[in-house]
């Protein structure tokens, strides 16, 4: 079988790597990949966005499945158009993908439904917006309504940053039109847990849970980033809220999509924080997180494409989805100076056996070298027995990759750790 995946960062390079397992699957192409992707797959130079050269692609090279893996393709009707050509996909359409595409209508979704989540107003005009926070208890959660690149949440504790943000938003449009409403929300206390989950609409079957470090500093300092590493399984998600969730999160958001007739196929990802008051949604994603996505899949002890082809024919109930008993750490190497300025093209030096071993993010292939591509250039993963074993292994494989201006976070897991050993 012939396989597109469209996207081309560390997560769709997880995914790729995950369906080489399956022996039916002769041919994978990446629109459009990456340099360390071009090991695992034919890459092909077209966008995550250029749907139309995706379905032109797809038609020509008469491929027999594509999976959608990034946002904005899904938000802008992806597999809708895939599907009209014929081509079966894993990811929900447009009207689906629109649980991320706007917090507006994820925030809207969640009240109607009685799904818990953090206390909101939503303002179109910046005026009223920079009222309402005058008023309004700090810290605060600014948010942009449309997509962002993971950057457009703003955590306000003061005044003054939060005016900045609503200003930024909506004055000066640093997110373009995903600016042009946004949703000021209380501020939630508490671990957050990430849960990634598949579902066809009708069964949902919640992935591993996970971890992500945002902030780019060791000791959660910084600025937010794409996420500076994971662990998996999450502590904090105990088998009670666990159950907790599937009966007040989970099962009621399939059922209010397909109330609003935007029945949800694909990846749905539940970011969570687990608050005094119990556990509430802090966001929704429509697809796999990255880098969450890097320790939940190597821990799937079931065939990837075997789930997905269930997700989209929608048997998701007559197939097993099992994962291993076992811990996965994954470490970002990015480069200096990111989530803002940085410099790229320099080489990635490190063994073939280390580097086949990790999941490539922003790096390009130039005179048959790796170099650095993006801010964040590698996902370096271990899984091992134990949480502690899973930390060391990835740390030890970094100190076997240079390049320049790397830098990392040193305390991937540290809180995991502590949280396990409390118990």
């Amino acid at each position: 079988m012939k396989i597109m995946v469209i996207g081309g960062g560390g997560r769709e390079h997880a995914i790729i790597k995950k369906l080489k397992e399956n022996s039916k699957i002769t041919e994978i192409y990446a629109l459009p990949g990456n340099g360390g992707i071009a090991k695992d797959a034919v890459c092909v130079n077209i966008g995550a966005k250029d749907i139309g050269s995706q379905v032109d692609f797809a038609v020509k090279n008469k491929i027999d499945y594509a999976v959608v893996a990034p946002d904005d393709p899904l938000c802008l009707g992806a597999v809708d158009e895939l599907n009209k050509a014929g081509i079966p996909c894993f990811g929900p359409d447009k009207k689906a993908a629109v649980i991320e595409g706007s917090k507006v209508f994820s925030k809207e979704l969640m009240k109607k439904y009685g799904i818990p989540s953090a206390d909101y107003e939503v303002f179109d005009n910046p005026e009223k917006a920079l009222q309402y926070v005058k008023n309004a208890s700090l810290p605060i959660v600014i948010k942009a309504d449309g997509l962002a690149l993971g950057k457009g949440v703003i955590i306000a504790e003061t005044l003054e940053k939060a005016e900045a943000a609503i200003k930024d938003i909506m004055e000066n449009k640093v997110f373009g039109k995903s600016g042009e409403k946004i949703v000021i929300e209380e501020f939630l206390t508490g671990p957050e847990v990430s849960v990634l989950s598949f579902t066809d609409g009708k069964t949902i079957v919640p992935m591993v849970s996970s971890m992500d470090h945002k902030r780019a500093l060791d000791g959660d300092k910084g600025l937010n980033t794409g996420g500076m590493g994971t662990i998996a399984p999450n502590p904090y998600y105990t088998p009670e809220i666990e159950k907790y969730c599937m009966e007040n999160i989970f099962l009621p958001t399939i059922k209010a999509m397909n109330e609003e007739g935007r029945t949800f196929k694909g990846c749905l990802y539940f970011g969570l924080m687990l608050t005094p008051k119990g556990p509430k949604v802090i966001e929704y994603n429509c697809r796999f997180g990255d880098p969450e996505t890097q320790v939940v899949l190597p821990l799937l002890k079931s065939d990837l494409f075997t789930v997905m082809q269930a997700v989209t024919n929608g048997t998701l109930n007559k197939t097993e989805v099992l994962f291993k008993n076992a811990f996965a750490a994954c470490v970002v190497m990015a480069s200096g100076g990111y989530p803002q300025k940085y410099e790229t093209g320099y080489e990635i030096k490190a063994e073939d056996e280390i580097l086949n071993d990790v999941f490539v993010a922003g790096a390009e292939l130039k005179n048959n070298k790796l170099v650095t591509s993006g801010g964040r250039v590698l996902g370096v993963t271990a899984v091992a027995a134990t949480l502690e074993e899973a930390i060391n292994s990835a740390y030890k494989k970094i100190e076997k990759i240079t390049f320049k201006n790397a830098f990392y976070r040193r305390d991937i897991g540290l809180r995991a750790l502590k949280a396990g050993k409390e118990k």
